[in-house]
């Protein structure tokens, strides 16, 4: 079996569980390869008999790698994507981090994943993403994003105001700080901060939710993901900030900017006895009360 390990940093604390998994992996006989940075940062600590081959990007991480995993918190998971890209690999995300909705495998059961990997006892969760195709080139070939596409204020505290039209029929107006065109993984991110909805994976829905709205009767939707989001940008600034999950870049007040669904998901792999309710409950802490 071949397998990937991608993050971007390792803390004195991880770095017994990174151990672990070159251990098992190795006594698997699986080919591993790691992501160079993170190999860089670690290899004085790992002490490893096991050969470790290196790749820098997508451009020379092997197409027919059986997984990748993921060493971090969900941020890790979402710049993993521009290194999978289309190349349909499964993402299996260690948490190391914090929270974890995406990375939801604790490190304490590294070994107990791999055993299961190994024995076929996992499902792959498919994820859509959202892909914006106008103004082109924005973000290179990286146009899209598993999370979400947020607009915002660039370096000022004047409003913006954003129209958006959902396949050409006008949707609103919306005067605030931005806006976020979520998927339904990116529901439980940003969009669940300024008030959107959680939105189950698999529910081929976008949200569309206002930033810090000056109307208060204006509230998050819920559209098809088929839809194709168009939308245009006022305010007394030349340029605002665009972000993609963790990349931004800044977009002229006069561009068009238009959004639909991408035409390739991403694989998560998701493991015996985890669910999506499962997480959010968990994760958010629902039904937990300190008088009990």
């Amino acid at each position: 079996m071949k397998i990937a390990i991608f993050g971007k940093q390792c803390e004195p604390k991880s770095i017994n569980f990174i151990k672990l998994l070159i251990e098992e992996l190795g006594k698997r006989q699986a080919e591993i390869h790691c992501f160079a940075p993170l190999f860089a940062d670690i290899k004085k600590m790992l002490q490893t008999e096991y050969s470790v081959k290196l790749y820098r990007s997508h451009e020379n991480l092997p197409k027919d790698i059986d997984f990748l995993f993921s060493l971090g918190g969900d941020g890790t998971i979402l710049d993993a994507v521009p290194i999978v890209r289309d190349f349909n690999i499964p993402i299996l995300g260690i948490n190391l981090g914090r929270l974890g909705f995406l990375s939801s495998i604790p490190k304490e059961d590294i070994a107990l994943a791999i055993d299961n990997l190994y024995s076929g006892k996992y499902e792959l969760d498919q994820r859509a993403l959202l892909k914006i195709t106008k103004p082109e080139g924005l973000f290179g070939d990286l146009d899209y994003a598993l999370n979400d596409l947020t607009l915002y204020r660039n370096n000022t505290t004047s409003l913006i105001t954003v129209h958006v039209w959902v396949d050409d029929l006008f949707l609103n107006t919306y005067w605030g700080d931005g806006l976020i065109i979520a998927t339904p993984t990116g529901s439980t991110a940003y969009s669940m901060s300024v008030g959107g909805p959680i939105v189950t994976p698999g529910s081929e829905n976008f949200v569309i939710a206002p930033i810090a709205s000056h109307n208060l009767t204006v509230r998050p939707i819920v559209i098809p993901d088929k839809s194709i989001i168009r939308i245009k940008i006022e305010g007394r600034e030349e340029k605002f900030l665009l972000t993609m999950d963790s990349r931004h870049s800044t977009i002229n007040k006069n561009e068009e900017i238009v959004v639909r669904k991408e035409d390739f998901k991403i694989n998560l792999v998701k493991m015996p006895g985890r669910d999506f309710f499962s997480t959010i409950r968990e994760k958010l802490l629902w039904g937990v009360d300190n008088r009990n």
